[in-house]
């Protein structure tokens, strides 16, 4: 049941975007919370591991409006986007670049790494689930097995309750309003409330899970994502540790070819990479708080979201013209990768943003605004 809250001050535009977008409570809970379409692997074009060969889909081909897809593409760099993507069945509809590259020198193309962000973060649950096909692990079991006692600096009977599933979900009950959220010492993970009790956008527990990985595995987090996931599809990339956060960088075409993995259900070209009741479920609410979360995984359709750095529980879908099976990793400054199974499609989105939250729900709602239009 979804809880009821007072309205804060600082979600005002959060409330007036919902009224807006005249999401009704009769439309809202008819939307949508029933099974993931799934896209025939044998339907779908894979690129080569190597080289730079990507077959294109003509948009002639798609039926779309062709005048309103070029006001679109027009608009995209004004708002700070640096690389586009959009996939339809695997094949390149369009591939675009603008600005300067990251570093400042030259400009962006199809060889310039950029940083995912919080959109990592589906990397991450999708480096879990492996695991747990491997038997490496359970995500029924305590944290405690992988991080050891005192992870946090809760008394041992507290400890002991958070479960892997729990740091997926985002609900392990740790207290996100401390100093610095984002840090993993134990002194900065404090007790609030009891696991699955309570949903917040916590990166410190979310980031110990890397340390869970290696030490189930016995290899360093890059090396794992290497050997199970990145040579597998030809996704390149590195992991880079910035402060307490572990941030992944690769080129755009990287980013895709992960959306076109999860758009395939973890099977790249008949080779299945995952496979198992994790993956039916990633992409599924992951809990009754917030049932826009999936495993680190942001999820439209529902019939209400939260927020990060918020307790408030919005009616509506997260994106109310977006497509209602849509699933997207979402990352700071509009890191955005969009998977709608029912359309085909894969969405890559990287570059800078002028909203200051974790996450550009607004930039993601306007892209939707433009975009709908476009696809007839």
């Amino acid at each position: 049941m979804i809880k009821s809250s007072i309205l804060e001050k600082d979600s005002r535009t959060q409330l007036a975007r919902f009224i807006l977008s005249g999401c009704w409570i009769l439309f809202i809970f008819s939307c949508a919370e029933g099974q993931k379409p799934t896209v025939p692997t044998s339907t779908l074009y894979f690129p080569p591991n190597e080289g730079t060969f990507w077959e294109k889909q003509p948009i002639q081909e798609l039926g779309w409006d062709g005048v309103k897809f070029a006001a679109f593409l027009a608009w995209l760099p004004t708002q700070d986007t640096r690389a586009f993507i959009i996939l339809k069945d695997g094949k390149i509809v369009t591939e675009e670049y603008w600005g300067d590259k990251l570093t400042g020198v030259g400009k962006m193309d199809q060889n310039s790494y950029w940083y995912w962000a919080s959109a990592g973060k589906t990397i991450t649950a999708t480096l879990v689930g492996i695991a747990e096909n491997q038997k490496l692990l359970k995500t029924s079991d305590n944290s405690q097995k992988y991080l050891g006692e005192g992870w946090t600096s809760l008394n041992n009977i507290q400890e002991s309750n958070i479960q892997l599933i729990d740091q997926l979900t985002m609900s392990t009950g740790l207290d996100d309003g401390v100093a610095n959220p984002d840090d993993t010492n134990p002194s900065s993970l404090r007790y609030l409330a009891e696991p699955g009790e309570r949903w917040a956008y916590h990166n410190a527990p979310y980031t110990l899970l890397e340390q869970v990985v290696q030490n189930a595995s016995g290899m360093s987090f890059q090396k794992y994502f290497e050997e199970n996931l990145g040579s597998k599809i030809g996704m390149k990339g590195f992991w880079q540790k910035t402060g307490f956060n572990n941030v992944f960088y690769s080129d755009a075409r990287s980013f895709a070819r992960f959306g076109l993995l999860l758009l395939a259900d973890g099977n790249w070209d008949g080779n299945q990479i995952w496979f198992g009741d994790f993956f039916d479920e990633l992409s599924k609410s992951s809990q009754n708080l917030n049932r826009s979360y999936g495993y680190l995984t942001w999820l439209n359709g529902q019939g209400s979201y939260m927020l990060p750095q918020s307790q408030i529980i919005f009616p509506g879908m997260l994106v109310p013209n977006g497509p209602v099976d849509m699933y997207q990793a979402m990352g700071k400054n509009g890191q955005f990768l969009m998977v709608v199974p029912s359309e085909g499609l894969v969405i890559a989105r990287m570059g800078g943003s002028g909203e200051n939250s974790l996450v550009s729900f607004l930039l993601i709602s306007d892209i939707w605004n433009r975009l709908k239009p476009v696809i007839k």
